[in-house]
């Protein structure tokens, strides 16, 4: 069963999104998985689809919109933070535990991509999270930047950054760029025809409230962004990492390497395919693999 929640953050935004309940179970109280999307993505954008495998194995499931994105409320819009998005992670749990259908001491979260990063961080520092699923995690944001930018070009960008701040201080609107681009030369931030075809095709079926745009400022922060130097602080919270064969958003080599860092327990699935193939292709092993790990540690 799914019904529309809405919490407020520490900050005083308020997010808003799923909750998901099992169907036919007279328990009172259930396990929950707290979970989130990743750059720029919305609920709708497939989430909703492990909200209702994790439900039907027995699980509550917080789902919601990152400040600024979709249904949630957050200025300026289409930006995203990432020090603010793992605070409201935070928050998600606190609001979770709460709620007289969940139990406090079983507390998952679930995180993908950029979303997989900030569970990471989450995980090492917050010990109510009894259980964590990473799936196609972010690792290193500033790698991100230099993968995804020719280094002859990285200057200018560094360059663009530097002029936006100063606009921003003046009070000028922040700068904007797509999110994604068919032309490979573009100037976008998730540059590749796998990222186009994602976020276009479900923009314009599932996810209309999905907008192709970024603040400039999301890209400077993404070059800020390390989660995977925490790694080996998660345990001894078990962790699942679920990593792509074919990544090259947040590639393999990366997520395969913090893996060895994480101290145990811990457990690595690898997955066909590339970035954004566990929502769609193979999603059925994706979630089999998530849900197992949390039926086990939860």
């Amino acid at each position: 069963m799914r019904s529309d929640i809405s919490f407020e953050t520490t900050d005083g935004v308020t997010l808003r999104g799923w909750l998901y309940t099992p169907e036919g179970q007279a328990k009172h109280q259930y396990p929950a998985i707290v979970m989130a999307h990743g750059f720029t993505a919305v609920k709708e954008q497939y989430l909703d689809k492990y909200g209702e495998v994790f439900s039907q194995n027995g699980f509550a499931v917080l789902i919601y919109d990152n400040r600024n994105f979709g249904s949630s409320d957050g200025l300026p819009r289409q930006e995203v933070d990432p020090v603010l998005q793992i605070r409201d992670y935070r928050d998600a749990i606190t609001f979770a535990c709460k709620l007289e259908q969940i139990d406090s001491q079983r507390i998952g979260i679930w995180g993908s991509s950029y979303s997989g990063g900030h569970v990471l961080q989450v995980a090492a520092f917050d010990r109510r999270v009894k259980c964590v699923a990473a799936q196609v995690p972010d690792i290193s944001g500033s790698m991100d930047v230099r993968l995804a930018i020719r280094p002859d070009l990285l200057p200018v960008v560094i360059d663009a950054f530097e002029v936006d701040r100063a606009d921003r201080y003046a009070g000028k609107a922040p700068m904007m760029l797509e999110v994604v681009n068919e032309d490979p030369t573009s100037d976008c931030a998730l540059p590749g025809q796998d990222s186009y075809d994602f976020f276009v095709h479900s923009g314009r079926t599932i996810a209309p409230a999905w907008r192709n745009e970024v603040t400039l400022k999301s890209v400077e922060m993404l070059n800020e962004y390390e989660p995977g130097s925490v790694i080996d602080r998660i345990s001894p919270t078990p962790l699942l990492m679920l990593v792509a064969k074919r990544d090259t958003l947040t590639v393999t080599d990366l997520a395969l390497k913090a893996y060895e860092q994480a101290l145990q327990p811990k457990a690595l699935v690898l997955l066909e395919g590339g970035h954004f193939d566990p929502y769609i292709k193979y999603f059925e092993a994706s979630s089999k693999a998530a849900t197992d790990w949390f039926l086990q540690h939860l």
